[in-house]
């Protein structure tokens, strides 16, 4: 199935178990979100289940401070990465806050889902990459999925903490396709995972560039390179121990994300493996990332995000160290 289809019936079975489990957002109900994520799911569940919203993010999170204080999980839908901001201030000063500011005694299984990246062509405020933002906030949880498996397990989990999750969906990869089966045992959401051995060097990334890393590490095959592939898969709290264990193995590491360089993921990656690893390391940790300035218009994206050739670039220069 479907990226996106995999999140749609992980969203049904979540709202299957528990009656408590609400969607909402901005045409999540009758046009099933604008990119079909939740498409059937007001017709099987009904309109106090699966509510459209107004066009107000502020209003979105804030309706749902309050119904997980009243015992709901809801799920908000972020239509797009950029509009999240109107509803930042509800994020990190409620959302993030409250259980602590009770002292334990309020739960926040709040999800917000966000699709975000580039790749899709779009105008300005549709293709950014604002996960460090999130993660720098103590109180949340953060993760990005990046294929159908992942997609379909880690948002049913996502629902059932009860931490509230910032849920990131790779937005250009909502069709790409793989066989999911729905009777696995799960990988923890919690924690990174290895999707491909290698030997010479280590490769890390996560949501959209997952698939770029992925071809990166075909494609050096064939100079004789075996590189090893690390989906993170949680942004906060990262999951370094397979990360840090495999570069004791290779001695070289490149982290790769859409996002800026400045103050991102990919930089608390570096400098924690660097900290943890420091004499294992043959080459510096070296980062393939978008750049610090505000995403381009479409037409110049492709010479923004990273590609094959920019990161077979870092892994020539990190074995040449």
């Amino acid at each position: 199935m479907t990226l996106s289809k995999a999140l749609n019936d992980g969203l049904r079975a979540a709202m299957e178990r528990d009656p408590k489990v609400l969607v909402m957002g901005e045409d999540v109900g009758k046009l099933g979100g604008v990119f079909r994520v939740t498409d059937g799911l007001q017709k099987d569940f009904g309109e106090q289940r699966v509510l459209d919203t107004p066009l107000a993010e502020s209003g979105i999170i804030g309706t749902a401070v309050g119904l997980a204080i009243r015992g709901f999980r809801p799920v908000c839908e972020i239509q797009f990465d950029g509009f999240v901001f109107p509803g930042y201030d509800q994020i990190v000063s409620q959302l993030a806050k409250l259980h602590y500011r009770s002292q334990g005694t309020v739960r926040m299984p709040v999800v917000v889902r966000i699709p975000f990246g580039g790749g899709i062509g779009a105008v300005e405020h549709h293709s950014e990459s604002p996960e460090s933002l999130f993660a720098h906030v103590a109180g949340l949880k953060v993760v990005a999925c990046s294929n159908p498996v992942d997609a379909y397990w880690m948002i049913q989990q996502a629902i059932s903490s009860d931490d509230p999750v910032i849920f990131f969906e790779p937005k250009r990869r909502y069709w790409e396709k793989a066989e999911v089966d729905t009777d696995a045992t799960p990988v923890p959401l919690f924690s990174s995972q290895v999707v491909r051995t290698g030997s010479t060097l280590t490769l890390a990334s996560y949501g959209p560039m997952l698939k770029t890393c992925l071809e990166a590490a075909a494609a050096a095959e064939a100079d004789g390179q075996d590189i090893e592939v690390i989906d993170l898969r949680t942004l906060s709290p990262l999951d370094l121990g397979p990360v840090v264990e495999s570069v004791r193995r290779t001695g070289h590491l490149v982290v790769v994300s859409e996002a800026p360089s400045e103050s991102s993921i990919t930089s608390e990656v570096a400098a924690r493996v660097q900290s943890e690893a420091f004499h294992s390391l043959e080459a510096p940790v070296l980062r393939v990332t978008g750049f610090d300035t505000p995403y381009p218009p479409s037409r110049c994206e492709d010479d923004y995000l990273p590609d094959l050739d920019r990161v077979l670039d870092a892994v020539d220069r990190s074995l040449a160290w």
